[in-house]
């Protein structure tokens, strides 16, 4: 009767605390619905061409597409040749933002894809390979009266991937080639007000530099931002769930260090993943609104790798401590094939990351997608995402036959049930329950978090070729790491150890356990000799 009075009031402790989770859950989702507009804008620029009439090149001089020191322009290269005014006297310049308007810390970063419109000529045409040498100058300023600041300056070669779909002949003399967006420049802040950007493109016949390029129009390109709008919310939502991760976490392995056993595998990983957590919830993005800081980009992509592959390490190791033997379970290197290959991935997407952004702190115009290499990368861009897709699915279809194998193990565990008084089979009967909906919660978790990759990693191959993009509202965002926080919080919630002690003169009769013992019944799934009562029986040690 006992048992079963203490069943439903931790029914009920549950059910609370459900409902909580849920509803934060439903408000992630509506915060990034209803209150946050798209996480990013991309605005359309076209350079404007202008006339260097000095006699020399010096790189000091900064041209202005408008405003009150705005450059001599002409409108196309035909009035060029008029004018008799030569390739290397011409500069393509681009101000940021638009006029009337500002750039703002809020953004967090910009990337500039660039664009070249080339007309089709029959004594001009792309050849074959053709690489365009890009002499380009990147300048600031925070008010619109001040001398221009050099930020970055640098030559860069890109390699055109050019198509004419029509027959090259005269009567298509004038046409366009359609041509593939270019990596251009990539900044991690965005610390001023205004940029200024003047392009040059050298010609030199003798080195072979910028000849086989066609006749180049006019340049274009896109930048993209972050909103500040979305950056506001999500600095905000950040900075509400670190102090909530972090004192369930300390709260967590306070529990543990006041067992009497030592913490086992499952309750190593769980502490991790919660460090994991935490680490990317910590809202350093605040001082890059003050600070330009540059490297935001890199250290955010660092963080975010380490909490991937902490969660997908943790959920191998949750399914795997579940189906394991008492013997075999709490050896981390039981799991080295399953775990090898994810540490091995996110390793290589850290050197690769490095080999780009790591070089971008220093020149914002590379791009390792310019190289030979990366050109060839990027002509495989659905490959390369297919593949990535690919083995994201196969890693969920692993997770799902792990999760069938725990609910086979726990349903043939059930035929001990019977054998048991009502009040106990009621309280394991609850304990199965409640563990098979936390292990549907983590199948959903992982779909979603899988979903979220795949479609961040097309978003961010679009940025860098072109091609496919997926429109994500800000819900999707922010819902997604709201159930991440959320999900964390559940684990540690329900695999801590019990806070009940039962008095040394109270018996727990038909519940099994001895007096004095401190277990957590069935408000959470833990006890005192090991991890949970579902993760002993198992193990084929329950006793009964």
């Amino acid at each position: 009767m006992a048992g079963a009075i203490i069943e439903n009031m931790s029914t009920k402790k549950l059910v609370i605390v459900g409902v909580i989770l849920v509803t934060f859950q439903v408000f992630s989702f509506l915060v990034g619905g209803l209150i946050a507009p798209s996480p990013t804008s991309a605005v359309h620029y076209l350079a404007t061409k202008c006339v260097d009439i000095r006699k020399h090149h010096q790189s000091s001089k900064w041209f202005m597409p408008w405003g009150p020191s705005q450059c001599e322009k002409i409108r196309d290269f035909d009035e060029a040749m008029i004018k008799q005014i030569e390739a290397n006297e011409i500069v393509f310049a681009v101000h940021i933002p638009l006029p009337n308007n500002e750039m703002s810390p809020w953004f967090q970063f910009m990337l500039f894809i660039l664009q070249f419109d080339i007309a089709f000529k029959m004594g001009n045409q792309i050849e074959e390979g053709a690489v365009v040498t890009i002499d380009v100058s990147l300048a600031y300023r925070d008010d619109t009266f001040s001398k221009w600041t050099e930020m970055a300056h640098s030559i860069e070669q890109r390699k055109l991937s050019c198509n004419f779909s029509t027959p090259k002949t005269h009567e298509y003399e004038g046409r366009h080639y359609e041509c593939d967006l270019l990596p251009f420049v990539e900044l991690g802040s965005v610390a001023h007000k205004y940029y200024l950007i003047n392009i040059r493109l050298p010609v030199n016949e003798r080195k072979k530099i910028n000849v086989g390029i066609g006749e180049i129009k006019d340049i274009r390109l896109v930048g993209i931002h972050q909103n500040g709008g979305f950056t506001k919310v999500w600095f905000a939502m950040k900075t509400f769930l670190t102090p909530s991760i972090l004192l369930i976490m300390i709260w967590y392995w306070r529990r543990i260090t006041l067992m009497t056993r030592p913490p086992v595998l499952l309750e190593k990983v769980i502490f991790a993943l919660g460090i994991s957590m935490t680490f990317i919830n910590i809202p350093v993005e605040w001082f890059s609104v003050g600070f330009n800081w540059t490297w935001m980009l890199l250290f955010g992509d660092i963080r975010q790798g380490i909490f991937y592959a902490m969660l997908l390490s943790f959920w191998i190791i949750f399914c795997g401590e579940h189906l394991m033997d008492q013997s075999e379970r709490n050896h981390f290197g039981v799991y080295w094939k399953q775990v090898g290959p994810i540490v091995f991935g996110s390793f290589c997407l850290f050197i690769f990351d490095m080999c780009e952004r790591g070089v971008q702190l220093k020149n914002p115009f590379y791009s390792i997608w310019a190289s030979d290499v990366g050109t060839e990368l990027a002509n495989l861009q659905m490959a390369f995402i297919i593949v990535a897709g690919i083995c994201a699915c196969l890693y969920f279809l692993f997770l799902c036959f792990m999760v069938f194998q725990v609910f086979r193990n726990i349903n043939g565990k059930r035929t001990a049930l019977p054998a048991m008084s009502k009040a106990r089979r009621l309280h394991y009967e609850g304990l199965i329950f409640r563990f098979k909906f936390l292990m549907l919660i983590t199948l959903a978790c992982a779909a979603l978090t899988i979903i979220f990759f795949i479609i961040s990693q097309v978003n961010e191959g679009h940025w860098h070729w072109g091609g496919y993009t997926v429109q994500v509202n800000s819900a999707f965002f922010t819902g997604i790491y709201g159930m991440w926080n959320l999900y964390v919080f559940a684990i540690m919630f329900l695999y801590a150890p019990s806070h009940k002690r039962y008095g040394d003169d109270q018996s727990n009769g038909d519940l099994g356990v001895n007096s004095g013992e401190e277990i957590q019944l069935t408000t959470t799934m833990t006890h005192v000799d090991g991890p949970t009562e579902i993760y002993r029986m198992m193990g084929k040690e329950s006793q009964e």
